[in-house]
């Protein structure tokens, strides 16, 4: 199941915290802060959906990731090479290098570390 933005932006603190009640995480959203009962629900959602879960203490729960944030992003970029780029890497590394405005820098950053990728396959 996807996460919706909002979830993935509660996510997303969640991932930097590694755990967080919730007044902690409500504290992480910028100005105007949305409602407890907002988050609350939230999470309750993204708990049902199996990306967290939490330990009770006393009344309160202290909520952290089951998903790491690399396995989600991993399957979220894959499905978005597969949706849209023909299952083609290289269509989508061509269309993310030309329509993203990189500077030469990033596109040399960028060499380096495709270059290093294929010399730890090539081992």
């Amino acid at each position: 199941m996807q996460l919706s933005k909002t979830e993935e932006q509660l996510m997303q603190y969640l991932w930097k915290r590694k755990k967080a009640f919730l007044k902690d995480l409500i504290e992480d959203f910028p100005e105007p802060k949305p409602a407890t009962t907002t988050v609350a629900t939230l999470l309750k959602r993204i708990s049902d959906k199996g990306y967290i879960d939490f330990k009770l203490f006393g009344k309160s729960r202290e909520y952290f990731p089951l998903v790491k944030k690399t396995d989600y992003f991993s399957k979220h970029v894959n499905g978005l090479i597969k949706n849209f780029f023909n299952d083609s890497a290289s269509q989508f590394a061509s269309f993310f290098t030309e329509e993203t405005n990189l500077s030469t820098k990033e596109l040399e950053d960028l060499k380096k570390i495709i270059d290093s990728q294929i010399k730890k396959q090539q081992k």
